[in-house]
């Protein structure tokens, strides 16, 4: 079929367009005017050195496939939790929970003594994270964060500021810059902690003088308890409970109040909304959502608890999946203790 001339022109605009969008394999980040603009901004705020800045980042590389993997799908999926549980609700996770636990015990209960956050709860994080360390990733964290500070726009803010705390984080730890490995997306290590939470979060759990993320879950045990400790956590509290839904119960406005625990038992009670085990409502709750086609819709009671472990990931999927393996590891735990 033979296009109309302003068709073919038009066409042509656009790949033209797309082309001189796509970074040269040859060009150097340096020499772009914004990156040397970021460079002279953050040497000057933090006293960096101007030209060391230049030397690493004209040896950061354009990773095309750090954009592939950051960038949300052309055709979303449908939300499911049931498969969205499965993913970490598996035999690996939690047979090498319980074989990390019994491992590092003593660690788990020091770091649970002193920050009040169960030893359950620091498992099952680092479990959904990376396998126990399994799964940290290997991509070169300064080319990551580069290429998604300069060449994805939609985050670049958010990915400037974790460059600039890369840097920063070098200086402190006496490290490269470009030896840091991580995930696509700049984390770090058994918790995956981005460079801004290593610098503000991390903890040196061991006392060896630094914090190894790499090859040791020393000091990831320690930092987990105190991001959440931090954040907020309530020791001893409750995390989730199932909800019941009275039968006129409109559940769409309560969900739609947001993540964090703003609805008061009053409230909830009004809304014909009860806890699935007959236990009174105490405290605020956020009312989720558990969505899986096909299937009835799960409506749980997240406290505040529940609302901090969504400080480390903003997902309610994410943290009723680290909720739920918690819960599993300590029940299981429980067992074989009471066996020996």
């Amino acid at each position: 079929m033979t296009l109309p001339t302003r068709q073919i022109l038009t066409l042509t605009s656009i790949a033209l367009f797309a082309l001189a969008t796509i970074p040269s394999a040859s060009a150097s980040f340096v020499d772009r005017e914004e990156v040397r603009t970021f460079v002279e901004d953050i040497a000057t705020r933090h006293n960096l050195d101007h030209a060391l800045l230049l030397d690493s980042l004209s040896r950061a590389r354009h990773e095309p496939r750090v954009i592939s993997l950051i960038r949300p799908p052309s055709t979303p999926g449908v939300r499911s939790w049931q498969r969205y549980r499965a993913r970490f609700l598996d035999k690996t996770r939690i047979e090498g929970g319980l074989a990390f636990w019994s491992e590092y015990a003593p660690i788990l209960k020091m770091a649970e003594e002193r920050y009040g956050v169960p030893a359950e709860v620091i498992v099952a994080i680092i479990g959904v994270e990376t396998v126990y360390g399994r799964h940290t990733g290997n991509f070169e964290t300064l080319s990551a964060l580069t290429t998604l500070a300069f060449d994805y726009p939609p985050r670049a803010e958010l990915f400037r500021r974790e460059l600039e705390n890369l840097f920063l984080l070098a200086r402190e730890q006496n490290r490269p810059p470009e030896s840091y490995l991580g995930s696509y997306a700049g984390a770090l290590g058994f918790p995956q902690f981005l460079p801004s939470s290593v610098r503000h979060y991390a903890v040196d759990f061991d006392a060896d003088g630094k914090i190894d993320f790499d090859s040791s879950p020393l000091d990831a045990i320690g930092s987990v308890a105190n991001y959440l400790h931090v954040h907020g956590w309530q020791t001893g509290a409750p995390v989730a409970v199932m909800a019941r839904l009275g039968p006129e119960t409109d559940p769409a406005p309560l969900v739609a109040a947001g993540i964090e625990p703003s609805l008061s038992p009053a409230v909830l009670s009004a809304a014909g909304i009860g806890s699935a085990n007959g236990n009174m409502i105490d405290a605020n709750a956020t009312l989720v959502d558990l969505v899986t086609p096909g299937a009835a819709t799960e409506y749980w009671l997240g406290y505040r608890n529940f609302y901090v472990i969504t400080r480390y990931n903003k997902s309610s999927f994410y943290a009723m999946s680290v909720f739920e393996l918690a819960e599993t590891l300590r029940q299981r735990r429980n067992e074989e203790l009471a066996k020996r």
